[in-house]
């Protein structure tokens, strides 16, 4: 391994993260009653222009009110481009209490916009003496955020977690789909003909370049990937198949952008339990073998090193985190 190792941001718990517009009050105590693991009160797309005081009105008073319990509250500001981002960070970060633990921040494009948005966090909780510092969320949802991602992943000590928004970035990439995530019927390839002179039709995921380049971004620099919207909540065979293959590519979550869709996101990203009885098998083997001084030690006839332990810690602490979340 490389002398110089990414510093891994402390483990939170984040298979799904359930988008509640800040224009919608009354779906605040839903959201709080559900099982997301990320609850994130939106002020930026979901909410019109007229609307964003009065939206970030209702969700400084959520943080003040509303129990969410042990789930992790996220608050989606405006983007840098606009005049509302410094007053969402400004008022919330003042009026809002200790109850927030991340902002994220949308449509990032360069290192810089993480930075100014720390640099004025850094400042507030100086200001207001608070005791929990908030972290920090990002949205890849531009070529320009795509091509400087190392720089935006690199950006910030605050900084927990990458996540892909397709929709915008197809917008940004002039891609000619509207789909919000999922497949396009137009991405696929032939097969040349057989003997009979039929050809096959392959699907493609026009979405795997950008997914993967994140993950490979934010694993680099020791952050959680998220895989963003998937548009159709009508459609769970097609959610379930996204999120399936966001967590072969190393995804520990995905977005919920309607209450349906954080079970079938829940289902996905926990591990399955073969999966940790082996990962539980491995740690327990391994640690008897250092008692005995072996560097690596054979479990059900297959070899098991270093490697396999880092795999199995992450495994294992997961699911440690899974039942803490739901014994309750």
């Amino acid at each position: 391994m490389s002398f110089t190792t990414p510093e891994r941001v402390p483990p939170r718990l984040n298979r799904s993260q359930l988008f509640a517009p800040g224009v919608r009050p009354a779906l605040f105590e839903k959201a709080a009653a559900s099982q997301a693991d990320v609850i994130c009160l939106d002020l930026e797309d979901s909410v019109a222009p007229g609307d964003k005081p009065q939206a970030r009105a209702n969700v400084i008073q959520a943080l003040k009110t509303v129990d969410f319990g042990t789930k992790s509250i996220s608050v989606r500001i405006n983007g840098l481009d606009t005049h509302y981002c410094y007053r969402d960070i400004v008022d919330i970060m003042e009026q809002g209490g200790e109850r927030l633990d991340l902002i994220m921040i949308p449509k990032v494009g360069v290192a810089a916009d993480v930075y100014a948005i720390d640099m004025l966090l850094t400042q507030i909780e100086a200001a207001v003496g608070r005791k929990k510092p908030v972290k920090l969320e990002v949205i890849i949802e531009s070529v320009m955020g795509l091509n400087n991602i190392d720089a935006i992943a690199g950006s910030s000590k605050r900084l927990e977690s990458l996540h892909f928004g397709s929709a915008d970035y197809a917008a940004s990439a002039g891609m000619r789909t509207t789909n919000i995530g999922g497949p396009n019927a137009d991405y696929v390839v032939l097969t040349d003909k057989d003997s009979a002179g039929k050809r096959e039709t392959h699907w493609s995921d026009l979405w795997h370049y950008s997914a993967f380049r994140m993950v490979a971004a934010a694993r680099a620099h020791g952050l959680r990937p998220i895989d963003g919207p998937f548009g159709d909540y009508s459609d769970e065979a097609g959610f379930l198949a996204q999120s399936r293959r966001s967590a072969v590519m190393g995804c520990e979550g995905k977005w919920a952008i309607h209450p349906s869709q954080v079970a079938l996101a829940n289902q996905v990203f926990t591990p399955p339990a073969d999966e940790v009885k082996r990962a539980e098998a491995i740690l327990e083997a391994m640690k008897d073998g250092a008692q005995k001084g072996m560097g690596a030690v054979a479990l059900n006839g297959r070899l098991i090193d270093l490697a396999s332990i880092r795999q199995a810690e992450v495994i294992v602490r997961q699911m440690q985190l899974i039942r803490e979340r739901t014994k309750g």
